[in-house]
């Protein structure tokens, strides 16, 4: 009797132990992702963990602009501050992002390196592929020494492709294996239809995303200091290297194309440009209005360098549309 009472307390013991570790357990996944709500919880260097709170569309959006409108076939619209989508255009529609690639080029580089200060060589090797493929460059030259973040500016400012393979060389060893990282990022934040196959943004049919995952990630990496503080930076001056001893200049290429980034009651803060034949002028910025930030992801726009940027045109179109009836 007495042994049976024993194991009858032993097993109750060993069911108590079981279900407290498996509300460990789903408290631990709940608290890393969210998927259904898509909270994600990254460990920044620069921040303390943040969640990422779903985008989600509002039935009477503020924008009072027809969609028509634009010259972007491709739009999205979100009020940064709770994450609402104020305007959708094919925003679910298989995009090319050209060089906003390197937005998530730059946000899991930030995160992967230890060491901002620290110098990375750009092989000789390197740029014959680059001048081949007639990448957009930063300025440096083969087997210059460069700072790390004087390399995430040169990715983001001047769009320098060999400021990313420099980057994707140094922290995973090879551009094939770091876009398996820009991947990985991309599921956990829940960018369904992206698949990425390099860092630079080089046209390759299987490089794809849509503008509605841009503006997760690019809500995602706002969120980082040091991103933060280059995606707004209109110019930037690195620090003197082997190659140039006076340091390089940077200017945004989209503020380069911008007279006055003020729209009505507020500025535009940041962005990112992009263009290829296939992918048309492409533009991910960041605004204030109203003591409100807002996030405009475009692509597909008609043109190229030389021409009209009418990729800029469409977002200050939405911008000053914004609060009007």
């Amino acid at each position: 009797m007495v042994r049976q009472k024993r194991k009858k307390k032993l097993k109750v013991q060993v069911f108590l132990v079981f279900l407290l570790m498996g509300v460990i357990v789903v408290f631990a996944y709940k608290s890393i992702v969210m998927y259904g709500g898509q909270y994600v919880v990254e460990k920044n260097k620069d921040d303390k963990p943040e969640p990422v709170p779903s985008i989600t569309a509002v039935s009477n959006p503020a924008v009072s602009i027809p969609l028509g409108n634009l010259y972007s076939p491709n739009a999205i619209l979100v009020q940064l501050d709770y994450h609402r989508v104020l305007l959708e255009k094919n925003s679910r529609q298989k995009i090319y992002p050209a060089s906003l690639t390197k937005i998530m080029t730059t946000i899991v580089a930030i995160e992967k390196l230890s060491d901002l200060q620290k110098n990375i060589n750009l092989s000789n090797s390197m740029f014959q592929e680059l001048y081949k493929a007639d990448a957009s460059m930063a300025g440096f030259k083969p087997d210059e020494k460069v700072r790390a973040i004087d390399l995430l500016y040169g990715v983001m400012l001047p769009s320098g492709a060999e400021c990313c393979i420099g980057l994707v060389d140094h922290i995973a060893g090879s551009e094939q294996k770091f876009v398996e990282l820009m991947n990985q990022k991309a599921l956990v934040l829940g960018m369904k239809d992206t698949h990425f196959t390099n860092s630079t943004g080089l046209q390759d049919d299987k490089h794809y995303t849509t503008v509605k995952d841009l503006s997760i990630l690019l809500s995602y990496a706002l969120q980082n200091k040091t991103f933060r503080q280059i995606f707004t930076a209109s110019r930037y001056s690195t620090a003197p290297t082997n190659k140039h001893p006076d340091g390089i200049t940077f200017q945004n290429t989209m503020f380069k194309n911008i007279e006055n980034p003020v729209i009505s009651d507020g500025k535009i803060l940041g962005g990112k440009t992009g263009y290829t034949h296939e992918a048309g002028l492409c533009l991910a910025s960041l605004a204030q209005k109203d003591g409100r930030e807002y996030i405009l992801v475009t692509a597909g726009a008609k043109g190229n360098h030389e021409s009209k940027q009418y990729n800029i045109d469409d977002a200050f179109i939405l911008y000053n549309s914004l609060g009007k009836k």
